[in-house]
């Protein structure tokens, strides 16, 4: 899974140690948060000394306190290098007094971009892989923002969201993907809208997310790069039928969020996709699963995209070679199929598929 970040605008100098805020949140986030801290851990020298720091978010914290995201944790994390998300059980009815954390962290700290890459494991090692591509998914605004209110109509109760898209957010987003783009063998980005439909808010984001290449600072940067667009639902379509046509996918929250999440189908299980969550100054890896409670406890938990977000956050903050020997070794144990989680269909433990992890690592 190993593919180059874009340079971004965070501090440079070296380092001498490394403090990373862990959050494993709700449910299997306490199983799979760890085994990522382990994969980090057994790097060694490839980056500073890690510093750990234990924080506490989610559903279980709001259950007992009363609020989801402590501002404790906050605080905490604006003294990090970086952070480590799990999970979190958002319930889907609303609770007064509750808001997604994981949302929350996401505004506060200004992380903008989504990074979702969703790549398969070659059969054979340096073997070209059936699906590589990745989802930039917007990750302040649409939907997420989360204005809605209940009325009483004509007809009985209505209830109404309201959905912003801005080009501001549009415009930066649009530069994020444009960016790993360039660094990529194809140079290709599609726009997921609808704007057919949606004509005003969609059509905002794909017009901006167009404008890019002419910015006057970009000054021709991406004049190699291809764009195409796809309404969401014949991407979605065309994502089972043919998931090599995609390369960059750059998309609003609410379609991110689906599509990714959908392309995890195309390798496996969504125990195997990564991400981060990214902004100029901060960086926190999230595994895209969620919090599985079916299974919670019960140590079979996937442990990989929590360690390939680790391995994610570790390319974002400029350590490539402590990345690759995370991604390398977790290629290895897929590859090799005799200790799997049973979301992959093997019977093995979280704990004993880390420890093939870190065997190779």
């Amino acid at each position: 899974m190993s593919f180059r970040m874009p340079i971004r605008k965070m501090a440079t100098a070296a380092r001498q140690s490394l403090k990373i805020g862990l959050i494993p949140a709700d449910g299997i986030g306490h199983e799979v948060i760890p085994a990522a801290r382990a994969a980090i851990e057994a790097v060694g020298s490839d980056i500073p000394k890690p510093e750990f720091v234990d924080l506490l978010a989610g559903w279980e914290v709001f259950t007992r306190s009363g609020v989801a995201l402590p501002e404790e944790t906050v605080d905490a994390l604006k003294e990090c290098d970086c952070a480590l998300f799990g999970s979190v059980s958002s319930p889907s009815r609303k609770v007064t007094g509750y808001s997604s954390p994981i949302v929350a962290l996401r505004k506060k700290l200004d992380l903008y971009a989504n990074i979702r890459p969703v790549v398969s494991v070659a059969p054979t090692a340096g073997e070209k892989p059936d699906v590589d591509l990745i989802v930039v998914r917007e990750n302040t605004e649409c939907l997420y923002v989360k204005q809605e209110e209940l009325t009483n109509g004509e007809k009985g109760k209505e209830a109404r969201a309201t959905r912003l898209i801005t080009e501001y957010a549009s415009r930066r987003i649009g530069k994020m993907a444009f960016e790993l783009a360039l660094n990529r063998p194809r140079k290709h980005v599609t726009i997921i809208h609808k704007s057919n439909v949606l004509s005003v808010t969609d059509g905002l984001f794909r017009e901006t997310v167009r404008g890019v290449p002419s910015l006057p600072e970009v000054n021709g940067r991406f004049d190699d790069v291809t764009i195409a667009e796809q309404l969401v639902d014949s991407a979605v379509y065309r994502l089972f039928r043919e998931p090599q046509i995609y390369d960059v996918m750059v998309a609003p929250n609410l379609y991110g969020d689906i599509i990714s999440d959908a392309a995890a189908a195309l390798v496996g299980s969504l125990g195997l996709v990564p991400s981060i969550n990214a902004g100029d100054n901060f960086v926190m890896g999230e595994p895209v699963h969620g919090s599985a409670p079916d299974i919670a406890g019960k140590g079979i938990a996937n442990p990989i995209a929590s360690i390939r977000s680790a391995a994610l956050m570790l390319r974002y903050l400029k350590y490539p070679q402590a990345a690759d020997r995370i991604d390398k070794a977790v290629d290895e144990v897929i590859r090799e199929g005799k200790v799997l989680t049973p979301d992959l269909g093997g019977n093995s433990k979280t704990n004993e598929v880390l420890a093939e992890v870190l065997k190779r690592i």
